[in-house]
């Protein structure tokens, strides 16, 4: 079979059937009277399995010794063109994500690009400081989409660096409530704090709902967070959580003083009514003069009544301590 046959029926073209031939890959076994290359049946299963090897992304060097060397083992060449393949894989995959990050940033002019990437460059830095200033002195750090600035804030373990992405989301349209939402849910409970403190900055009922949820979370420090910050947001869902740290001794005074600003702003009577609830199930001495000390930040009859049955309690420190806050709202 002449070359140009072989190609077309191969689709190897005939330049690279030449080249196969300088280089002893595959070389015809023939020629014919006027010197043309002839190929046999041989050469042309020998094309084949050139062909197939190649597709492993085996150099023509190491096809030649695959095919011509019997002691050439496969193993550690497909171990390294395993390695060879991934590594090219990953490159691709970091092109591809960076190339999203640009179309979901919708550029208007390349400028914007340039200056979108020589952010992402610099937050992806082994420096904090590096990452920070990047942030801070960004001329336009809402370059970047809500949702990049998100993945980085909820990866970044350095507070001034965190400190600063925030800064940059809250003046982002949308804030990235979404991806912080998505955060929220997160099985990584340090995601999920990292998406609570950019909850707790920002404005909006959407923000509020999100910290709502956090007071159902399995992590002890973002429920007590989200109490005290709706809570100072005059949400009156915050109250038994709120409660419950003032029982458990957790941030006791800083609960017991939203409580009171809560009572101010909803009305006294239930808070206080929750309050005695928890007086009267509690045996222990330390649980209950928390309690006690609470009801001095709640205003209203219903909470001074409450402390004057506690002036008469068996405890002498429940009872004292109670005479004694009422007597400092006599003053």
């Amino acid at each position: 079979m002449l070359i140009g046959d072989v190609a077309r029926r191969t689709g190897v073209s005939a330049r690279m059937l030449r080249h196969y031939d300088r280089v002893g890959l595959v070389q015809p076994t023939g020629r014919t009277s006027g010197g043309y290359r002839e190929y046999s049946a041989a050469d042309i299963r020998r094309l084949f399995h050139v062909e197939s090897l190649r597709t492993l992304g085996l150099s023509l060097a190491d096809v030649k010794r695959a095919l011509d060397e019997s002691d050439f083992a496969p193993t550690e060449l497909v171990a390294e063109l395993i390695e060879h393949t991934k590594a090219r894989i990953a490159a691709e995959q970091e092109l591809l994500a960076n190339l999203e990050r640009v179309d979901a940033a919708a550029p208007a002019a390349w400028d914007d690009v340039l200056r979108m990437i020589g952010l992402l460059r610099a937050l992806d830095s082994d420096s904090a400081g590096r990452r920070q200033q990047a942030v801070l002195t960004a001329d336009d750090p809402t370059v970047l989409p809500p949702d990049e600035l998100v993945a980085a804030l909820l990866t970044e373990d350095d507070q001034n660096v965190a400190g600063a992405l925030r800064w940059a989301l809250a003046r982002v349209p949308g804030h990235g409530i979404d991806s912080l939402a998505t955060g929220l849910a997160s099985p990584d409970v340090d995601i999920r704090r990292r998406a609570f403190v950019a909850l707790e900055g920002l404005p909006g009922e959407r923000a509020l709902e999100l910290l709502a949820r956090a007071l159902h979370d399995t992590d002890p420090d973002v429920v007590q967070r989200a109490a005290l910050s709706l809570g100072r947001s005059g949400i009156d869902a915050a109250v038994p959580s709120l409660l419950a740290m003032v029982v458990d001794g957790e941030r006791d005074v800083e609960a017991a003083e939203v409580l009171g600003a809560l009572a101010e702003s909803s009305g006294s009577e239930q808070i206080t009514e929750l309050v005695a609830v928890a007086l009267a199930d509690s045996p222990s001495r330390a649980v209950r003069l928390r309690i006690t000390q609470a009801l001095a930040e709640i205003p209203g009859r219903a909470a001074a009544s409450a402390l004057g049955e506690l002036s008469n309690d068996a405890d002498p420190v429940i009872a004292a301590t109670a005479a004694g806050i009422l007597r400092s709202h006599e003053r």
